[in-house]
């Protein structure tokens, strides 16, 4: 069956905070200048948002250059950051660094607290009153070429389809979308954005890029300890301080708390599993108390591209760019990357618009990465250039050299420092390492998985292909289980891996796949690179509320 097609000048795949800023940016100045422009965002999630999970501590700076009215004009930056507190936990204890001796990565002052999620869904409203056609519910699942090797488009992916690979009775195909120039702000470990860094080679003259896997709750606490704008985060334990990682735990309005909780995917040991040490984290005394009492309402997971503008890959190609997260723009000693996601589809969206203008086409977008080495981000970025190699020498030696670097020099340090090695390379076999024995959850402060994805309101449709594919079937009990212990089985935050016996008392992986929510990361972390993360049908995954 042939798939029809549409035309337009600029394709945005993803619509989070980079892809939406780009439409936004593209249609300003088509009306500046009286000109007609066809912009189109497409949307794997089933509504703007919906597939949104952040911290979050949002920068305005970037925002407001978008959209400088956006306070009279009703945008969800509604909670003030009041106090920020730095916390360095031990078992049972804590000390509190002095606000004075708080690099200025770590302060908050005119920053807001927001729900990312709420934050896009505003925006894509913004960017339909401006003329952008958006779709959600239709992921994107293969990059269109032209006859020179140019990107020309994408083609969404077909509904409908069995287990068995065969068409169905409700079986759709997908479209064609067109376009001058497509943007992919598909977010972290983007699953075309992957696909076309290895394709053009784009990442040849920049380190590997290295990530986290963040876990996220949202609760609603007793009002006597609520406090508007406070901000916490912390380091120390539960992990060990040869583990990168650390706590936050925002103070949103209407009595919610926002607690999340991010574990660096180089770590070593095959034992480890970060969904555990989350529920750990929260029993502690200094982070218990604020629980006790309250009702946890939603849960996800999602990577994040944590390697600095060391990893960033080469930012065009021709007939796109890109964006966002999907090119790693986030910066880690921050713990932000709305800001910089806005600024990066901006410079984007005014590159291809002049491209436009002139009657360009699938060629490189060359202004795009000279205009970001002109910008504020670029100076941002490049003073924050060391901060996860330090921190990856363990939490003291990289607390310490971080202060010297960040509040004693400014971020001028004099030698930069790189990544050496992708997160799937630093598991050792589990023969070297220690298990860890975690506590079993007690279903009021710490949860089991299930009922964490439960409320992440994560729905697949059974009968369709697994999107979560082996490249090849025997590697994950013959390599992984054998030599690793399995450790997909912990570094999945949402129960998708598990090794089961079969009759014949063999072990066999069985994946979870309706459990998904799409985080990315065990196309990541799996020491074999046998995983890759394929689309589901679209509209699928987690819906997450006011994440």
């Amino acid at each position: 069956m042939e798939r029809e097609s549409m035309e337009y000048d600029v394709l945005i795949v993803g619509g989070g905070p980079a892809g939406l800023a780009s439409a936004i940016r593209l249609k300003q100045l088509a009306a500046e200048k009286g000109t007609e422009l066809g912009v189109c965002v497409i949307e794997k999630g089933s509504e703007i948002g919906a597939h949104i999970l952040s911290g979050a501590v949002m920068d305005p700076r970037a925002f407001t250059e978008l959209l400088p009215d956006w306070k009279a004009e009703g945008a969800p930056l509604e909670t003030p950051v009041t106090e920020d507190r730095f916390l360095l936990l031990s078992e049972s204890g804590f000390n509190k660094v002095p606000d004075f001796f708080l690099p200025d990565c770590f302060k908050n002052h005119g920053n807001f607290v927001v729900s990312l999620a709420n934050v896009c869904r505003w925006l894509g409203k913004k960017a339909e009153e401006l003329g952008v056609e958006i779709y959600p519910g239709f992921a994107g699942a293969e990059v269109l070429f032209n006859e020179q090797g140019a990107v020309r488009g994408v083609a969404t992916g077909d509904m409908g389809v069995g287990r068995d690979g065969q068409p169905t009775d409700a079986f759709q195909r997908g479209m064609e979308l067109h376009a001058k120039y497509t943007f992919f702000a598909e977010g972290c470990r983007g699953h075309l954005g992957k696909q076309l860094i290895a394709k053009y080679g784009l990442g040849k003259n920049a380190d590997p890029q290295v990530y986290g896997i963040g876990m996220k709750e949202l609760w609603e606490i007793d009002p006597k300890k609520h406090k508007p704008g406070l901000v916490i985060h912390t380091a120390g334990w539960p992990l060990e301080s040869d583990t990168y990682g650390g706590s936050y735990l925002y103070h949103m309005n209407d009595n919610l708390v926002s607690v999340g909780f991010v574990v660096g995917l180089a770590y070593t040991n095959p034992y480890l599993s970060p969904y555990e040490e989350f529920q750990r984290y929260k029993t502690h005394p200094a982070i218990r108390e604020f629980f006790e009492g309250g009702k946890r309402v939603a849960y996800g997971a999602r990577a994040i591209t944590a390697g600095g503008i060391m990893s960033l890959p080469k930012l065009v190609f021709p007939g796109g760019c890109l964006v966002g997260d999907d090119a790693g723009f986030l910066n880690a000693s921050r713990i932000k990357g709305s800001h910089a996601a806005i600024k990066s589809g901006m410079l984007a969206a005014e590159s291809a618009f002049e491209a436009v203008s002139a009657g360009r086409s699938a060629d490189e977008l060359s202004t795009y990465p000279r205009s970001f080495q002109d910008s504020w981000l670029f100076e941002e970025l490049w003073r924050a250039r060391n901060f996860k190699q330090w921190m990856g020498k363990g939490l003291y030696t990289g607390s310490v050299m971080v202060g010297v670097e960040q509040w004693l020099l400014g971020g001028k340090f004099p030698w930069t420092l790189h990544h050496r090695h992708a997160d799937h390379e630093m598991l050792n076999k589990a023969s070297e390492c220690t298990p860890i024995e975690y506590p079993k959850p007690d279903g009021r402060i710490s949860f089991d998985r299930l009922s964490s994805v439960f409320i992440s309101n994560t729905n697949h449709e059974e009968n369709q292909p697994i999107h979560l594919t082996l490249k090849d079937a025997s590697v994950p009990v013959n390599v992984n289980l054998a030599q690793y212990a399995g450790p997909e089985q912990r570094y999945c935050p949402a129960g998708v891996y598990e090794f089961v016996k079969d009759a014949d008392n063999t072990d066999r992986l069985q994946i979870n796949a309706q459990n998904c929510v799409h985080c990315k990361t065990c196309d990541i972390k799996d020491p074999t690179q046998n995983i890759v993360w394929v689309v589901p049908q679209g509209g699928e995954g987690p819906t997450y509320p006011n994440m």
